[in-house]
């Protein structure tokens, strides 16, 4: 009796996607890690995260971040070989945590090709010759976790820890609209693999040294509140009073975002060599993505970010008018 051939069921396009990841990482040996510049907890997190379990496969991996780090995340594994440009060849290029080319800073010049841009922000621009980008994950390293498995890969306390970082970071501890159950049952599975939550939670989102603490002291005795926006700005100034070394805003803004009857919190950070970096926080129903777009920027519904040429008045008077705008007009 004649067997009948068998039916094969056809790959849907995110599989198909995950084996050519698969096997190119398995094909690489030499491969250079990288994210956005002023890189917060989810960008180290993932890029840390994604190196461990690639070494863990025998692959030499090279991270590289254009800014430092904060010294918070200094005890994850990998975070003291960090280097701020590419300094041996290598086959195989990956960028985490990135909506755009240009956010990725100095470590790429124009002639650079990206292999592969794991991103989770609805922004994202297509760069690299594979953009594997799931806008509803709340932290790319949480996307990079569940993709692990398909792309060859394992999960061990070590790499574990870096992305329970970046989840922790980006859902600010399971505080933002997005959080889903799956992250939460993410953090959970790393805490089975030995994972200390209390601790990583303290790291990422409370521990904070005397300089973090006087540079907000600053930026809160600026701080305004109109017509349902609070906002403040940190300057150059306030950054050598304080001695803080970063040209961020050491997440006042997520606090910002804390007070009652605020829709909208605005920081607006100078930069130097005229540019002024400004994040937005909302409450569920505030789009404050489509402000960032408006000045070229990006990022979420309920976070988003952008880097605006110009003295910081200016800026500010600028971005303060259309945030103003678009909520009167939306309410």
């Amino acid at each position: 009796k004649q067997k009948k051939p068998r039916t094969r069921k056809p790959l849907t396009a995110n599989e198909i996607i995950h084996q050519r990841i698969r096997a190119e990482l398995a094909q690489a040996q030499n491969i250079v890690i990288t994210g956005h510049i002023r890189p917060d907890g989810d960008a180290i997190g993932s890029m840390l995260g994604l190196a461990q379990a690639l070494r863990e496969q025998g692959k030499q991996v090279q991270t590289v971040l254009q800014d430092p780090i904060d010294p918070k995340y200094s005890t994850l594994i990998g975070a003291d070989g960090i280097k701020d440009s590419i300094e041996q060849a290598y086959e195989y290029l990956i960028v985490v945590d990135s909506a755009d080319r240009a956010r990725v800073g100095n470590v790429l010049d124009d002639a650079t090709i990206v292999d592969l841009a794991i991103d989770h922000h609805i922004s994202h621009e297509d760069f690299a010759e594979i953009d594997f980008v799931v806008a509803n994950y709340e932290a790319t390293a949480l996307l990079i976790y569940d993709c692990l498995s398909a792309w060859g890969l394992a999960i061990s306390k070590e790499s574990a820890e870096c992305l329970m970082t970046g989840i922790l970071s980006d859902t600010i501890g399971f505080r933002t609209s997005s959080t889903t159950p799956k992250s939460l049952r993410a953090v959970a599975e790393m805490m089975a693999l030995g994972v200390s939550l209390p601790d990583v939670y303290f790291k990422t989102l409370s521990s904070r040294s005397i300089e973090e603490l006087r540079y907000w002291g600053l930026g809160l005795g600026k701080l305004h509140y109109e017509d349902g926006i609070v906002w403040t700005s940190l300057d150059q100034q306030d950054r050598e009073t304080s001695g803080f070394p970063r040209y961020d805003d050491a997440d006042l803004i997520n606090h910002l975002s804390s007070m009652q009857g605020a829709l909208i919190a605005i920081i607006f950070v100078e930069q130097p060599g005229g540019s002024v970096k400004i994040s937005w926080r909302s409450v569920p129903g505030v789009d404050v993505s489509r402000l960032a777009s408006k000045f070229g920027g990006g990022g979420h519904a309920a976070a988003a970010g952008a880097d605006v040429p110009g003295d910081l008045a200016t800026v500010m008077e600028q971005v303060l008018t259309k945030s103003k705008s678009y909520l009167a007009n939306r309410l």
